[in-house]
């Protein structure tokens, strides 16, 4: 077998880089930071998604009602509004039949 090309090995230095190399070199380093902050974020998010989802079982439904309300404003007055152009009799009606089925998966 013939001797290993110098590129077949990037540890041994090679001299000094020139500035399209360095412009490259900082382009790579520049995406490892970046790999590495978005491993961050991805592993951060997970965490916190396991903790909230831990505390989802502990909470009264009044409680997380609130916590959705704060998550989700334009949701909340979406179905405000819906609410008021529906009117309470209807409301009445609809609740009568969507109740057990909330009920019904609760448990």
């Amino acid at each position: 077998m013939s001797d290993p090309t110098p590129s077949m090995h990037p540890e041994e230095p090679q001299g000094p880089a020139t500035p399209a190399q360095q412009k490259i070199l900082h382009r790579i380093a520049a995406q490892r930071e970046r790999i590495q902050a978005r491993r961050k974020a991805y592993a951060q998010a997970n965490s916190a998604a396991e903790a909230g989802a831990a505390g989802i079982g502990d909470d009264s439904l009044v409680l997380r009602c609130v916590a959705f309300a704060k998550q989700h404003p334009a949701a909340v007055v979406a179905l405000a509004g819906a609410a008021m152009a529906l009117g309470p009799s209807r409301l009445v009606r609809w609740a009568s039949v969507a109740l057990p089925w909330i009920l019904r998966f609760r448990r």
